[in-house]
C-alpha cells in the first residue's frame, strides 16, 4: 500500500427499522405488532380519547439524522382499528456528506383509521434529505397525513443554500393511484425565493384527509385566522391543504385548527391535541 495515500474515511450511520400494527378487540384499538431494529422506538401506547383510538409516539433516541442513516417505518392498521401517529419534537436532517433516507409504508384495512401527525422536519443546510412514503388504503378506510418541512433554520440566520431536500408521497386505494406528489428542493435554488415557488417562505406544509366536505366548511377552512399563507382543494375522495409561513409553529397552528372542523366532520370524532404537542 502506498504510504502516501490518504486513509479512508469511514463516516458511522444508523440504520433503524420500526414495524407496527394495530387490531380491533371489541371496543378497543390495540397494538398487535411492535418490532424494532436500531434506534426507532415507540413509547407506551396510550387511550387519551378512550380505548376505541390507540396512540403510539415514534421517538428516534439521536434525536437527528446524518448522511447515511436509513429510517424505514411501517404501520398497519386492522379492520374497525384507529391508530394515531405521532412524535414528540422536530425531526432534524443534518449537514452531510452524503444522503441520509426515510421510507415511511402505511397500510389501513377497510374500516379502520390512520392519523399520522408527526411535528415538523427540520432540514439544516447542507443537509442531502431524501424521504419516499407509500400510502395503502383499503375498502372505506380513512386517513388524516400530514408533514410540516422547515429548510434551513432562519431563527439562526440559516438559510437552506446548500444540500438538497427531496420526497415522493403515493397515496392507492385498493390499488388505484389517489395521490402522487413528487419534489425536490435543491440548496440556493431561485424557487426558494420566486413568487411561483416558496416566495421566501422557509416553511411548507401539506394535509391530506379522505373524504369530501361541502362548501361551507371548506369556507370555514379557507377564512381560518392565521400568519400562514393556504389553502385547501377538494378532489374526488381527498381534501388537500397546503401552506407557506415564516415559522414551523405558524404552520403547525394552521393545521392544528384544519384538523380541529376536519376530524369532525369527516372521522367523527372530536379533535383531542396529543399532550405531547404541548411539552
Amino acid at each position: 500500500m502506498n504510504a502516501s495515500a490518504p486513509a479512508a474515511l469511514f463516516t458511522p450511520s444508523w440504520h433503524a427499522e420500526l414495524e407496527l400494527g394495530y387490531g380491533r378487540d371489541g371496543a378497543t384499538t390495540r397494538p398487535t405488532l411492535r418490532r424494532h431494529k436500531g434506534p426507532l422506538r415507540v413509547q407506551k401506547h396510550l387511550y387519551a380519547e378512550g380505548p376505541e383510538v390507540c396512540q403510539h409516539i415514534i421517538v428516534h433516541p439521536p434525536g437527528g439524522i446524518a448522511g447515511g442513516d436509513r429510517l424505514d417505518i411501517s404501520a398497519s392498521v386492522g379492520t374497525g382499528a384507529w391508530a394515531q401517529l405521532t412524535s414528540p419534537g422536530a425531526a432534524k436532517w443534518y449537514r452531510a456528506a452524503g444522503p441520509a433516507y426515510q421510507h415511511l409504508k402505511l397500510r389501513v384495512e377497510a374500516g379502520a383509521t390512520l392519523e399520522w401527525l408527526p411535528q415538523e422536519t427540520i432540514v439544516y443546510s447542507g443537509a442531502q434529505a431524501e424521504l419516499h412514503s407509500d400510502i395503502e388504503l383499503l375498502g372505506d378506510a380513512r386517513l388524516l397525513y400530514w408533514d410540516m418541512v422547515a429548510l434551513g433554520r432562519p431563527a439562526s440566520g440559516e438559510r437552506f443554500d446548500a444540500g438538497h431536500f427531496q420526497a415522493q408521497l403515493n397515496i392507492r386505494r385498493d390499488g388505484q393511484l389517489l395521490w402522487h406528489e413528487r419534489q425536490r428542493i435543491e440548496g440556493g435554488d431561485g424557487l426558494l425565493d420566486s413568487p411561483i415557488g416558496l416566495a421566501g417562505k422557509p416553511v411548507f406544509a401539506t394535509l391530506l384527509i379522505s373524504g369530501e366536505i361541502d362548501s361551507e366548511l371548506l369556507e370555514r377552512c379557507r377564512t381560518l385566522a392565521s400568519a400562514v399563507r393556504g389553502d385547501l382543494s377538494q378532489l374526488p375522495g381527498l381534501l388537500v391543504a397546503r401552506c407557506l409561513a415564516d415559522e414551523a409553529l405558524h404552520a403547525r397552528a394552521w393545521l392544528i385548527e384544519l384538523w380541529r372542523l376536519l376530524r369532525p366532520a369527516l372521522l367523527g370524532r372530536e379533535a383531542v391535541p396529543p399532550r405531547i404537542w404541548s411539552t
